[in-house]
């Protein structure tokens, strides 16, 4: 995902219609919330998945969109130690 402003798409942010500044930690991680949950998957696919897997533990997300990611991972982990 790249960084600096961006104006997000309206399906994905339509409680402002400010631009987000992803070099700030606290509206990138916002940001990857929002996309995870509302985004289409092209949004999804724009994302850094490490970063995604690194800050899943951190992000607020309705429970069956976190459980789908964290067996994502967990199952991307182990075939990729067979």
């Amino acid at each position: 995902m790249r960084s600096g402003y961006i104006k997000p798409k309206r399906y994905i942010v339509w409680s402002t219609d400010k631009e987000i500044n992803l070099d700030d930690p606290f509206q990138r991680k916002w940001y990857i919330q929002q996309v995870l949950t509302y985004g289409r998957t092209e949004d999804i696919m724009e994302l850094d998945w490490e970063e995604v897997r690194r800050l899943l533990p951190e992000l607020r997300l309705p429970e069956t969109i976190k459980a789908l990611w964290e067996e994502y991972f967990a199952s991307k982990g182990q075939r990729d130690h067979n």
